[in-house]
């Protein structure tokens, strides 16, 4: 077990003990039990249905074996190619009309998983450092972190809802009204660090875990040097309907997040990048991918 899973495995355990202890404020033990099953049943919903709601929340669209497009082609007999190379299941293929360039990966489990790419991506990235930003996706897959990250996400929601209930209970529970005004206040927020603290170490993981797949950390460094500054200056209008989502993009789609703090979702653009110059140096530690095109896309 990785130092990543392991920290992941303890933050979720004390997200869950939260929302446990939210719901024994309110009603006791029986509230803390009840707790329990609402989180079990929320999560099981989740980890059934995340992959198509996400997909559909953004507009995207499967890539077919009957797709005209030569760049679209591309785009998905090289995502088959690193999943082959990452030993996985070849996951399903979207794309989301949207400038912004980004990319994200969902879906239950390796057997079940999606991956997608804006347009944006498609058309302002090369060649290679579109496979760099796959690999990092498939990456995520392989580490299983998107169920991690639905979990996490339904909980802090969850969380956030429980906590809201506490002030129609007001003295009617074991925190009392100002008790119940402190945990409508801070439980959120509590759950958010704990939410952004696991999608930073994810994404570290997945950015090493990915640039090892694609045989190129550079490419992938280059990638998100790209989004990052194109990502700042164009709206992702999927991701502002739907914010809960913005953890799951390579780059926070909904950006004004540059320092790794307590409540950003992802890490310093530059940290990663510097982690990724870092992994390039070391040479040993990765295998050549199969590609030296750099042009863009046509």
């Amino acid at each position: 077990m990785t130092a990543n899973t392991l920290r992941t495995f303890f933050l979720l355990a004390g997200m869950t003990a939260l929302f446990m202890g939210i719901g024994f404020l309110l009603g006791g033990a029986a509230g803390a039990m009840l707790a329990l099953i609402i989180a079990a049943a929320m999560n099981l919903f989740a980890w059934w249905n995340s992959s198509d709601m996400v997909l559909r929340m953004h507009g995207a669209r499967e890539i077919g074996p009957d797709e005209t497009h030569p760049a679209l082609r591309q785009y998905a007999s090289d995502v088959e190619f690193l999943a082959r190379r990452a030993d996985l299941p070849i996951p399903r293929v979207f794309v989301i009309e949207s400038d912004q360039p980004n990319a994200f990966a969902t879906g239950r489990d390796p057997s079940h998983a999606a991956v997608a790419a804006t347009t944006g991506l498609l058309q302002r990235l090369s060649r290679t450092e579109i496979q760099g930003v796959m690999a990092h996706e498939l990456a995520h897959v392989k580490n299983r972190d998107t169920l991690t990250m639905t979990i996490t996400a339904t909980l802090a929601g969850a969380i956030g809802m429980l906590a809201n209930f506490a002030i129609f209970f007001g003295g009617n529970n074991r925190a009392g009204l100002l008790g119940s005004l402190a945990l409508m206040i801070f439980a959120p927020m509590a759950a958010m660090v704990v939410q952004s603290a696991i999608s930073r170490a994810r994404e570290y993981e997945a950015d090493r875990v990915g640039a090892e797949i694609a045989g190129d950390p550079m490419a992938l460094a280059g990638a998100l040097e790209k989004i990052e500054r194109s990502a700042r200056q164009t709206l992702n209008a999927g991701a502002e309907r739907n914010p809960a989502t913005a953890h799951m993009f390579i780059i926070n789609p909904l950006n004004g997040q540059r320092m790794d703090n307590l409540f950003s979702t992802h890490p310093d653009t530059a940290n990663r990048i510097d982690r990724l110059r870092r992994m390039a140096g070391a040479s040993a530690t990765v295998q050549p991918g199969p590609w030296s095109q750099r042009g863009p896309w046509g």
